[in-house]
């Protein structure tokens, strides 16, 4: 008799275990490139049980461009993933049903920018005429440079610029074959690091938003169908990365803990600085400060299009309704970030 009361209970508990698994939510999320540092407050999360809290079982994997992610997710590969919100604004303006929108903005400053070896003579955004720039096409900072050098009135026609890949941009630019490079400021400081160089004694660096394109940049995107069929997972997702991101803004070793876990073949020691990185020149500003993590300003953001549209000439200009959502975010008060670098 106690066997088949004990076998019954057994069964009773495996069922249990089985319908709370059944119930569990699958996201497939994708990060914007291969595992960085600045990625920890993801890993975080799910190291930590705050995916699994809200119900949801969130699969993450290595990403190829955070431009990408705006396609991974509108072609149904991925339900939400990280990634430029400019390239959601492209997309909306062409396929406004088909585009992700924003849920969860964590690059509050973009990386867009450029930088030149202090020996190359340039000392001002006036002394890149005459000078020849590296850029990849395509990419943001490439495909921003006319209306940059249109909105600080230099002569584009004085730029020379030279086409490349864009793991050529930084030893050329050591080697002096380019005088500055038109660079992703996250990526090519630790490019810089890796090829031995010192990027803040040997180079200058000009950020796109301290000349006239106050851009927002990555953050978290989430299908138009995961929406639709289930908002309350994207709230959970929403909730439980904004966790991790507080937390990992207080604790940068948690946070490489994690990375760690997540792949141990990562250099920690580049990793960690690019984390602490992407606080201090990414995350942190004024305007995060005055509204909280994960949020916008519509102004903002309506000229941030603005720029969008003229760069890559594009047909329509989409809303910030169309772009961003803060329907997901928690309350100002649980969205606080101090960061404190440890």
């Amino acid at each position: 008799m106690l066997r088949i009361v004990t076998a019954a209970l057994l069964g009773l508990a495996l069922s249990a275990g089985a319908a709370t698994a059944a119930e569990e939510t699958t996201i497939k999320f994708t990060l914007g490139w291969k595992t960085q540092g600045s990625d920890a407050a993801f890993f975080y999360a799910k190291d930590n049980g705050f995916f699994k809290e809200e119900g949801l079982n969130v699969v993450i994997d290595q990403g190829e461009g955070s431009g990408a992610t705006v396609t991974r997710v509108m072609s149904g590969a991925y339900d939400a993933g990280f990634g430029d919100v400019n390239a959601i604004i492209q997309n909306a303006s062409t396929k406004p049903q088909e585009a992700p929108v924003m849920v969860y903005m964590m690059w509050n400053q973009p990386p867009f920018a450029i930088v030149a070896k202090k020996t190359s003579g340039i000392n001002t955004i006036k002394d890149f005429e005459g000078h020849t720039l590296g850029g990849a096409q395509g990419t943001p900072t490439t495909r921003l440079l006319p209306v940059f050098t249109r909105k600080n009135g230099l002569d584009g026609e004085k730029i020379k610029i030279s086409n490349m890949a864009p793991n050529l941009q930084e030893p050329m630019l050591i080697k002096g074959d380019i005088d500055a490079a038109l660079v992703f400021n996250i990526t090519s400081y630790f490019n810089l690091v890796l090829n031995r160089q010192d990027p803040d004694k040997d180079f200058k660096w000009f950020s796109f938003g301290e000349y006239g394109l106050d851009l927002y940049s990555n953050g978290v995107m989430v299908s138009k169908k995961l929406i639709a069929s289930n908002p309350k997972a994207v709230a959970g997702l929403v909730r439980a990365i904004n966790k991790g991101a507080i937390a990992v803004a207080k604790d940068q070793n948690a946070g490489m803990k994690a990375a760690l876990n997540y792949d141990n073949l990562i250099n920690a020691d580049v990793e960690k600085r690019r984390l602490q990185y992407s606080f201090e020149k990414l995350i942190v500003s004024p305007e995060m400060k005055e509204i909280g993590i994960g949020d916008i300003k519509d102004d903002r953001m309506t000229r941030a299009i603005g720029i969008v549209v003229e760069g890559y000439q594009l047909a329509r200009a989409p809303t910030p309704a169309e772009v961003f959502s803060r329907e997901f975010l928690p309350p100002r008060a649980e969205r606080e970030l101090v960061y404190t670098a440890n």
